[in-house]
């Protein structure tokens, strides 16, 4: 993601470069106050469209949040609007921070390796067993 220009604006989108999971938009929530529940975030979010799924991890010692959570919409603009009026602002307590969870691959990025086995530049060596 470093070589991704997450601030730059494209086409009037603010998130060109985000991408979407298998079923919908995941935006991540950090800083989350260590006793949230699913219910506060589902009730903060569902403002902003139907939340299709919701995981906060929890610490296995104590079994309080470990400060993140993700958070899925089914549509773009729902993420975005959801992501524009909730970062840097305090929910619990403690400033939250909000952005999409996933990011596209920069293009002219690493391409996978032929099919039919052949090398294309890299490193003069033999290939591992396995590949033989």
């Amino acid at each position: 993601m470093a070589d991704v220009d997450m601030a730059a604006e494209v086409n009037g989108s603010g998130h060109p470069w985000a991408a979407k999971s298998v079923e919908g938009w995941i935006i991540v929530v950090t800083g989350l106050n260590e006793e949230a529940t699913e219910e506060d975030l589902q009730d903060l979010f569902g403002d902003y469209g139907e939340v299709k799924n919701l995981s906060m991890a929890l610490n296995r010692r104590t079994g309080y949040v470990m400060g993140y959570a993700l958070v899925e919409f089914a549509e773009k603009e729902q993420a975005e609007k959801a992501i524009k009026d909730t970062d840097g602002t305090t929910f619990l307590e403690k400033t939250i921070k909000t952005d999409f969870a996933f990011a596209k691959a920069p293009a002219g990025g690493r391409s996978r390796a032929p099919a039919d086995g052949a090398r294309r530049g890299g490193r003069d060596r033999e290939a591992s067993p396995s590949r033989r």
